[in-house]
């Protein structure tokens, strides 16, 4: 059976453009929707020109948002007593190297994002059957296999986007809440687009960004126009 959507959804449904808009018009939309008792999240789904059967055309990485997506996340590190103690002071609720792997082992998953010293990584990757699946396995090309634990914490705390497109060419990520000015929301999405343009792989052939569209949690999507002179830029 079709899902059925409430009086409120509905509502909004009839705001909405019946095509894509100019990124500016397409957040004021949004921001036109209806008000709830809490804050929505802002996402951001890209379809992409890739062939997500072919491995060299896989999207996948992080990014800093220029104005933050007004969430913190909860990290943990696994690293050495060396690293361990500035890793806590730069946000990790937890940091240390074997008995943080065995208690992650046990079933402790009181966490969001999960960094890694690549010298960790010999132990750190028994527990890919455990994090792979809830997408907290560290990786170097998400940028939370790294040296330098402390800067690494401290974004992921502060809200760093990861990415990773699905099997359909698509991508989705937060770009911030609906509290935020539209000059703020605006600069968000266009930093996070720029950095999604700077990744196309040399394989992928014709238009790379096919569609895009931006939406709260509780709100119909609104499309927006992703060609040249749009606002995208």
């Amino acid at each position: 059976m079709p899902q059925l959507r409430g009086k409120r959804y509905r509502q909004d449904e009839k705001k909405r453009p019946d095509k894509p808009v100019p990124l500016e018009d397409a957040i004021k939309t949004l921001k036109t929707f209806s008000k709830t008792k809490f804050d929505q999240t802002v996402d951001l789904v890209a379809h992409l020109g890739i062939d997500s059967r072919q491995a060299e055309q896989a999207i996948r990485g992080s990014v800093s948002l220029p104005k933050g997506i007004g969430a913190t996340k909860k990290v943990i590190a696994f690293c050495g007593d060396a690293d361990a103690e500035a890793a806590k002071k730069a946000g990790a609720i937890e940091a240390g190297g074997d008995e943080l792997i065995d208690k992650v082992q046990k079933g402790w998953m009181d966490f969001d994002v999960a960094i890694a010293h690549p010298s960790m990584m010999g132990k750190v990757g028994k527990l890919g059957r455990v994090l792979g699946p809830q997408g907290k396995m560290p990786s170097p090309k998400s940028g939370t296999v790294t040296p330098d634990i402390a800067t690494a914490v401290r974004e992921y705390a502060a809200g760093k986007v990861e990415f990773r497109n699905d099997k359909g060419g698509n991508l989705h990520a937060v770009v911030g809440k609906l509290s935020f000015s539209e000059a703020d929301l605006k600069e968000n999405v266009v930093a996070f687009m720029d950095h999604i343009r700077r990744l196309k792989p040399p394989t992928a052939k014709g238009q790379f960004i096919k569609k895009l569209a931006l939406s709260g949690t509780m709100t119909p999507s609104v499309l927006v126009d992703t060609s040249t002179g749009s606002g995208l830029e």
